[in-house]
């Protein structure tokens, strides 16, 4: 298990972490900051200029998730891990790639109104120095602007009276409680090419149906990996069924069939889009998401959903819709239509 404890840098999280170890047996402080200094160490200095921060870099994701797994392989954890996360798509892959793993998460949010904050900053960084300062009241902005998400994701401790230690056994109470649980569903990730189907709902404006998935990054078509044996319309169908609460009364036609590439974090394969039509008011009504897979849907144009979806996805979308027009399925590579 991963006690996750996010909150603004300054809040205190990594000492409340230190004594927190001390009430839960068999846990130790797992701190992410050291795969960053890994990273910082390792790439070139061109690579590091591009990002304002290491935790923008996906291999730093990636490595906290495969360290965390690493380490809850040779000790009985849990692991505690004071880092501060507040981009909501970082915490999305995060979580997930943790989930495909089997492990679970605790999210708690330390959390201190800004007046205090700033207070408790001022004299933690009168021995750190003041690039220190500087650093944790540059990014209060961007904490103050995730605490919507984070308020509603993670189970949240006012701390600003509370001694480490009695922060800490807070904690250690709430833990004992089951609160900051996450619900996450997600399967291994895959070791081979897969095939995956996908399936276009459309408003009465013709705009296209997204759903946005707490497991990884960015937003989705409907759709998933199709089962062994399995029809991949059929497998369309099915998890509109269950990801929608929505059983559509026809047979989807094919628009897109996309080859994507091996890549070095996903194996590829064949990627399916089918047209699953307008969906009436009263279907538009029923809507209903699992919420240990999806947080939110919404309707969107071709141009909205540019910034919505990956650009592979987006390529998708654009043949997919051209394909609909047109009256006939395409065939992509990569994205890029073949043999027309």
């Amino acid at each position: 298990m991963i006690i996750w404890l996010n909150g603004a840098f300054g809040a205190g999280k990594t000492t409340a972490a230190r004594e927190l170890t001390d009430l839960l047996p068999g846990s130790r402080l797992f701190e992410p900051e050291l795969a960053g200094a890994s990273l910082r160490a390792t790439l070139p200095k061109e690579r590091l200029a591009q990002v304002d921060d290491v935790s923008e870099l996906p291999s730093w994701r990636r490595l906290v998730v495969d360290t965390a797994a690493a380490l809850l392989s040779e000790i009985p954890g849990p692991l505690i891990v004071p880092m501060t996360l507040l981009d909501q798509e970082h915490r999305d892959e995060i979580f997930g790639g943790l989930a495909s793993r089997g492990i679970a998460v605790r999210h708690f949010l330390l959390h201190l109104e800004e007046t205090f904050l700033r207070a408790r900053i001022d004299r933690r960084t009168t021995t750190d120095g003041a690039a220190t300062r500087h650093w944790c009241l540059t990014h209060l902005p961007h904490y103050t602007d995730a605490l919507p998400w984070l308020t509603r994701d993670a189970h949240t401790l006012d701390t600003h009276l509370h001694t480490p230690r009695r922060t800490a056994e807070a904690l250690a109470d709430a833990i004992g409680r089951d609160e900051g649980t996450c619900p996450i569903v997600q399967t291994p990730p895959p070791r081979t090419e897969t095939l995956a189907a996908g399936m276009l709902l459309f408003d009465d404006r013709d705009r296209v149906l997204l759903v946005d998935p707490t497991y990884k990054p960015g937003w989705e078509f409907p759709g998933g990996i199709v089962e062994p044996g399995e029809p991949p319309a059929r497998a369309a169908l099915r998890e509109v069924a269950e990801e929608l609460g929505l059983r559509l009364p026809h047979q989807p036609d094919l628009l897109i069939v996309d080859w994507e590439p091996p890549h070095p974090t996903r194996p590829g394969g064949l990627r399916l889009l089918f047209d699953g039509r307008r969906l009436t008011p009263d279907q538009i009504h029923a809507i209903r998401l699992p919420r240990d897979e999806l947080r939110a849907w919404r309707f969107t144009t071709e141009d909205e959903a540019r910034t919505l979806l990956s650009p592979n996805r987006h390529d998708r979308l654009h043949w997919a819709l051209q394909a609909r027009t047109r009256g006939r399925p395409l065939n992509l590579e990569a994205g890029v239509p073949v043999g027309t």
